[in-house]
């Protein structure tokens, strides 16, 4: 597959993801032998650029957050290539792969669960600053204090555990513990879906700061895509395990052209109660990932659908500048 520029200022590309594979197996019988594989994450391709926010958007089940942790090797992948800044992590053994974690990390969805309940919140974000050898003793303090400083949370809260704080305090201690080491990269897997909406708006505007204070690189993986417009330069749609369509964020909300970016769009609220949207239901479930269906996987719920569709694979093809979508019927 050709490698999909996410990037136009011709920089060399942070993150480089080469026909990226994931399945899961499914076992059964006496010996355990696996009977088929859920298809998670199907051959998919793309670069990031230093300094770039890429939104990761598609219904749940896509495969978007199977993405985001393959990428960093928190779960295996099965195949594919992970270039990380020149080098290719999904070559290194766990000990060498030790070392590129301060230079990735993750803000995970529900901000309670990723939390030690029995650790405080200066030893949650000072963990990372000891496994790594970065500072230590008061030099460690100050670094605590100084990261609950740029998250918006008092030094003082150091000393106290996750379950004294409200949800978005607690999601403002996972940024501050992803920052600690510094990072080049982070993956924000649904950092804001588990919070109220006026939180949500808060934390966005946290890591948008973030991002330009610190020149940070973002995948931003999420359902919801009025939050994914405000915040990324670019957004991949994936379905059901593969990248369907892949846009500059403006260009993308104004001239969607995949049938399944159409429908995504169309179900996005307007802030005007005297606008109504043409809303595009889709029919039928999506389907397994077990037994993706041939041809194009969206043909099963497409209003477009083709002969074509049902046996051959769309590949993502240029449509634009810097605008790839996987359809045989949509220009």
């Amino acid at each position: 597959m050709t490698a999909v520029q996410t990037h136009t200022n011709g920089s060399t590309p942070l993150l480089q993801v080469r026909n990226l594979v994931k399945f899961f197996p499914i076992r059964g019988g006496i010996l355990s032998r696996v009977l088929a594989n859920v298809k998670a994450v199907n051959n998919i391709t793309f670069d990031i650029a230093p300094g770039e926010v890429v939104g990761m958007v598609g219904e749940s089940g896509c495969g978007k957050t199977t993405a985001g942790r393959a990428i960093l090797r928190l779960i295996e992948p099965t195949s594919g290539q992970i270039i990380f800044d020149g080098t290719d992590i999904s070559e290194l053994r766990k000990d060498e792969l030790r070392s590129f974690r301060k230079h990735m990390q993750i803000i995970f969805q529900d901000p309670f669960a990723s939390l030690n309940p029995r650790m405080t919140v200066g030893d949650i974000i000072g963990e990372a600053l000891m496994i790594h050898r970065l500072a230590f003793g008061k030099e460690r303090e100050a670094r605590v204090a100084e990261l609950l400083e740029m998250v918006g949370l008092a030094p003082g809260h150091m000393r106290r555990y996750p379950h004294e704080f409200s949800g978005g305090q607690r999601q403002r201690i996972g940024i501050a513990r992803a920052l600690a080491v510094d990072p080049k990269f982070i993956v924000a897997d649904e950092p804001v879906s588990a919070l109220d909406v006026s939180i949500q708006a808060q934390v966005i505007n946290l890591l948008q700061d973030l991002k330009d204070r610190l020149g940070l690189t973002l995948l931003f993986i999420a359902h919801d895509l009025s939050v994914v417009e405000y915040i990324s330069d670019r957004v991949i749609v994936m379905y059901l395990g593969k990248i369907v369509e892949v846009s500059p964020s403006r260009e993308l909300y104004l001239h969607p052209i995949h049938p399944y970016t159409e429908a995504l769009l169309s179900a996005v609220p307007i802030p005007d109660p005297t606008v109504k949207r043409d809303r595009i239901i889709l029919e039928g479930d999506v389907p397994s990932p077990i037994n993706p269906p041939s041809g194009c996987h969206f043909r099963t719920r497409c209003r477009y659908v083709k002969p074509i569709c049902h046996e051959v694979e769309p590949e993502l093809r240029e449509v634009g500048p810097g605008h790839y979508s996987a359809c045989h019927v949509r220009p």
